[in-house]
């Protein structure tokens, strides 16, 4: 497994918090010690309205938690937790890929590759520290880049660069322009927000609000920025592209991609173009004499449709259960109340207890939250982004097919013309048209190569995103379901402490 939680908390000078790379997720069951020791509820918080601080890094653990319950309820429940690492890549070699598509060797690298059975390689890309730079209009954010791999053609084994958000799109621009022509797969980069760029820049110091939502921004684009390199890194051909190497070893301030600018000339282009591209997309129809071709285009429709209503009914998830924490934090905040001014002391002291647990329950709740849209939610968001690439990619075919096929309306057309030519005895331009039809041949003929080229390598992307993709989804799934169950034994220890309060009334 997207591409924004509650986030690493960011210290005085705008930096991260050291966190443990090897737990990134907080520990329910520290959570729970943690809330154990805080003192009765009095009406007034004693707990901290912080959730587990969470982060769209991958977690690996190799433990399992012992839920010691009633032994009439919950006898000595242990729940396994999985490590979402642990897959059993064999399992890849079972995905379904035809053979008449690809030869078995190119199967078998796609499978050795995303399955990592090459050790020697390694790199590994952390996007962190997002300061914002200047003030006003002209203000903007630099993300800290550091990178650690075994590669060769790095010059250092661990660097780190400053990077703006224009230069992960001017990035992915140039990616674009260079392979996307032959058919490869390029991971889109995060979408620019306007609106959330206009409060990074006008957003002050004193706005603490303000502040909150732009730090959770900021979040979530370095969160997303960080999977962006990590699948550029992932794939064998970009991860040794120059302007990807350039990108993360150069200490020095990259040319400004003044394409990526929302109101800038280029940007203007693009979009009309983009526009045309749309309308031809629409209006141009390729007879496909390729049933695998048929067949996947389907497919893909097919998942872009189910993963964005999924997105769709996971915020809605997200929206409803945070809104029953809040329900649940009012509902505590009464009951406190209601015990301030009860004369019994036992009953007054479990409503005050029943209040304190409710304020607990409030916070495993937003963490639910916060674990359906940044751990399951993301992923999901990530994978509508990779369907359209794949689209993009898909299109760009269509294209090169068209120009084979303008190529070979001219052939015909210079073919005709020369023998009218030859019929009419007109030998000052026999010549002429000749020397045309052997261009247009040759025109021909590379317009044949280019399709059959980038039909080829589209297959072997396609296989490539569809063994990954089950890949992520496993292991993001059994982080998610990790969590959840996190989440239900916290929830159970919060009404057990109640219990033994509640039976105390007399």
């Amino acid at each position: 497994m997207a591409d924004n939680n509650e986030f690493p908390p960011l210290s005085n000078d705008g930096t991260k918090n050291d966190i443990d790379d090897d737990n990134v997720f907080a520990s329910a069951i520290q959570e729970h010690n943690a809330q154990e020791n805080t003192s009765s509820y009095n009406g007034e918080s004693t707990i901290y309205a912080e959730l587990p601080k969470l982060s769209l890094r991958d977690t690996v653990s190799n433990n399992s938690i012992s839920i010691h319950s009633n032994p009439a309820d919950l006898s000595d429940l242990v729940i396994p937790i999985l490590d979402p690492m642990n897959i059993d890549i064999d399992d890849l070699h079972d995905v379904p890929i035809s053979d008449n598509l690809i030869s078995n060797n190119i199967k078998a690298e796609i499978v050795d590759e995303v399955s990592n059975e090459y050790p020697d390689i390694f790199i590994e890309i952390i996007v962190a520290s997002p300061q914002k730079v200047g003030d006003g209009i002209g203000a903007y954010v630099a993300y800290k880049v550091e990178t650690k791999t075994n590669i060769q053609i790095y010059k250092r084994s661990c660097f780190g660069v400053n990077r703006r958000f224009s230069d992960f799109l001017g990035l992915h621009d140039k990616l674009t322009e260079k392979y996307l022509r032959n058919g490869r797969i390029i991971p889109p980069a995060p979408e620019k927000s306007v609106i959330g760029t206009t409060k990074i820049k006008m957003s002050g110091e004193k706005c603490q609000e303000q502040n909150y939502g732009s730090s959770e921004f900021l979040e979530r684009r370095r969160a997303a920025l960080e999977r962006f390199l990590n699948r550029l890194a992932a794939h064998n051909i970009f991860r040794l592209d120059p302007d990807f190497k350039e990108f993360l070893e150069a200490d020095i301030e990259l040319p400004k991609a003044t394409n990526t600018c929302a109101l800038s000339g280029a940007a203007m282009m693009r979009l009309f173009n983009k526009v045309g591209e749309t309308v031809n997309k629409i209006t141009y129809k390729m007879d496909e004499n390729d049933t695998w071709f048929e067949e996947m285009v389907n497919h893909i429709d097919s998942l872009d449709i189910q993963l964005r209503s999924l997105h769709e009914s996971v915020e809605t998830l997200t929206n409803q259960r945070k809104e029953l924490a809040i329900c649940t934090g009012s509902t505590a905040r009464s009951i406190a109340v209601l015990g301030h001014g009860e004369p019994g002391a036992s009953l007054g002291r479990a409503l005050a207890q029943l209040a304190e647990t409710l304020e607990k329950i409030e916070i495993v709740r937003k963490a639910q939250g916060n674990s359906d849209l940044y751990q399951f939610g993301e992923i999901i968001r990530d994978y509508v982004a990779l369907i359209g690439a794949i689209k993009d990619v898909f299109h760009e075919r269509v294209k090169v097919f068209q120009n084979w096929q303008h190529a070979q309306i001219m052939l015909n057309k210079k073919r005709e013309q020369k023998a009218r030519i030859e019929q009419s005895s007109r030998s000052e331009k026999t010549s002429q048209v000749a020397t045309e039809v052997i261009e247009w041949e040759a025109k021909v003929d590379r317009g044949q190569e280019e399709f059959n080229n980038i039909s080829k390598m589209i297959r072997i992307e396609v296989e490539r995103f569809e063994i990954i993709r089950i890949q992520d989804f496993k292991k993001q799934l059994i982080q998610y379901l990790q969590m959840m169950l996190q989440h239900q034994y916290q929830l159970i220890k919060h009404w057990e402490s109640f219990l033994s309060e509640a039976k105390t009334i007399a």
